[in-house]
């Protein structure tokens, strides 16, 4: 019996290399979209962890976590994303989103204030769930937002 990774199109080497010819041109955009989207994305972010420990529902541990997750993590996926149908951005953004609200209630880089608003509508076995399901709108509404502002703000 063949291993699924003996077929050419799927040795590890050859993933990766494929994925970087798919990912290269989608990152090499125009500098003033980069800028916008870490503009947009890191005011976003701050805003909503401002959000979410004046409503103590969630915070980042750190404030520059904003940094990692908005601009190092959700930019470059928002990239990616951009030129696919809204549908496909959201499941794609909830893949990414579920990894990262894992990651940060496990790793304790977020908090979750106990007994939360989310706690008591959702229960506390669906918070992270919750949080991913509505932080993988970002994705699409992100690149629909910066698409807008980008178009108004550099017309050729």
């Amino acid at each position: 019996m063949r291993s699924v990774l003996s077929t050419p199109n799927l040795k590890p080497n050859n993933m990766i290399a494929e994925f970087l010819a798919w990912a290269k041109p989608k990152l090499l955009v125009d500098r003033r979209l980069w800028a916008l989207y870490c503009i947009v994305y890191f005011s976003w972010g701050m805003g909503m962890n401002c959000f979410g420990t004046a409503m103590e529902i969630a915070k980042f541990t750190y404030w520059w976590q904003v940094i990692s997750c908005y601009l190092l993590y959700m930019v470059p996926i928002s990239l990616l994303l951009r030129k696919l149908p809204f549908h496909t951005q959201y499941a794609y953004g909830l893949v990414a989103m579920g990894f990262l609200e894992f990651g940060g209630y496990c790793f304790g880089t977020s908090y979750a204030y106990p007994d939360n608003l989310m706690d008591r509508f959702f229960g506390i076995r669906n918070f992270s769930l919750a949080m991913a399901l509505f932080f993988a709108l970002y994705f699409p509404l992100g690149n629909w937002g910066v698409g807008k502002l980008y178009g108004a703000l550099f017309k050729n």
